[in-house]
C-alpha cells in the first residue's frame, strides 16, 4: 500500500513545476522523512507521468489505469533516488515510470504470450525508439533486427505478439452511416465469409444427430428430401417435418 497513490480530482494542467533548487530543497527533507514534502514532491513530477502515458495510449482503451500504474513508478523513484549521484530526478524518474507500465501492459495482456518472445518485442520497441531518434523515420523490421542481432522474422512476430487484439466488430471502412466491420472482410479462398461457418457451426450444436444429418444430405450433399427418405428408411413427410424443426433451429441461432 505504500505505493498507492489517488490522483481523483487532481487538474494536472494547473500542476506547479518545480525549479532545480526547490526540487533539491524538497528531496532534502523526503529523505529526512517528511511527509508533505514528499506528498509535494510527486503532485509536482505527475507531468512525467503524464508524458509517459502518452506513449503508451495506443496499447490499451484505458489511460487512467496507465496513469495510476506510472504513479505508482514515479513514487518508486522518489523513494529510491540518491541525490549524490549527481543525476536528474527526471532522469532517473521516466525509465522506471515507463517500466512500470510495460510490466503492467505484458501482465495484463489479453493473448498469453511467451516470455522470450515478450523480451524480444521489448527489446525490439526500445530499438526502434533509438533507431528512430537517430535516423527521424520509422526504421523498418530489418533495421531493428539488425540493431538487435536477431532473425527479422522472430522481430516481426514478436512485435505481432504483444499487438492489442482487434474485434471482430472494428470498423474498417464507414460512410453516411454504411460500415464495414472486420468480420465482413475475413474469408476463405473461395470468398466464403468464416463468420457465417462459425455461426452455421455453433447452430448446428444445437440439432439432434438426426437433424444434422438430414441438413448434411439434403444442404451438403444435394439431396432431395425422396432421397434423403429412402436412405434414412423413412417416409418423405418425415424428412420434411424434421428438416423444418432444423432450419427453424438454425435461423433461431444464426440471427
Amino acid at each position: 500500500m505504500n505505493h498507492k497513490v489517488e490522483v481523483t480530482g487532481i487538474n494536472t494542467s494547473q500542476l506547479k513545476t518545480l525549479s532545480d533548487t526547490q526540487a533539491d530543497e524538497l528531496m532534502s527533507r523526503i529523505k529526512a522523512g517528511d511527509r508533505t514534502a514528499r506528498n509535494e514532491f510527486i503532485t509536482a513530477n505527475l507531468r512525467l507521468v503524464l508524458s509517459e502515458v502518452g506513449k503508451f495510449k495506443k496499447r490499451t482503451d484505458n489511460s487512467d489505469d496507465l496513469f495510476q500504474v506510472g504513479c505508482v513508478g514515479l513514487i518508486k523513484a522518489v523513494d529510491n533516488f540518491e541525490q549524490d549521484k549527481n543525476v536528474r530526478f527526471s532522469t532517473y524518474a521516466v525509465p522506471m515510470i515507463a517500466g512500470e507500465i510495460r510490466r503492467y501492459l505484458r501482465e495484463s495482456c489479453a493473448l498469453k504470450v511467451g516470455r522470450s518472445t515478450k523480451d524480444i518485442a521489448y527489446k525490439a520497441l526500445s530499438a526502434r525508439d533509438e533507431l528512430a531518434k537517430k535516423s527521424g523515420g520509422e526504421p523498418s523490421v530489418s533495421d531493428i533486427a539488425a540493431a538487435l542481432d536477431c532473425e527479422p522474422s522472430r522481430v516481426a512476430e514478436a512485435l505481432d505478439a504483444i499487438s492489442d487484439p482487434l474485434s471482430l466488430y472494428e470498423p474498417v471502412f464507414g460512410q453516411d452511416g454504411d460500415e464495414i466491420y472486420l468480420y465482413d472482410r475475413i474469408s476463405d479462398e473461395n470468398g466464403e465469409t468464416w463468420m457465417d461457418k462459425i455461426a452455421l457451426y455453433d447452430a448446428m450444436k444445437h440439432c439432434s444427430a438426426r437433424e444434422a444429418k438430414i441438413l448434411q444430405i439434403r444442404y451438403y450433399r444435394g439431396k432431395t428430401q425422396t432421397e434423403a427418405a429412402a436412405e434414412l428408411g423413412v417416409s418423405q413427410a418425415q424428412i420434411s417435418r424434421i428438416e423444418k424443426s432444423a432450419l427453424q433451429k438454425l435461423r433461431k441461432y444464426m440471427t
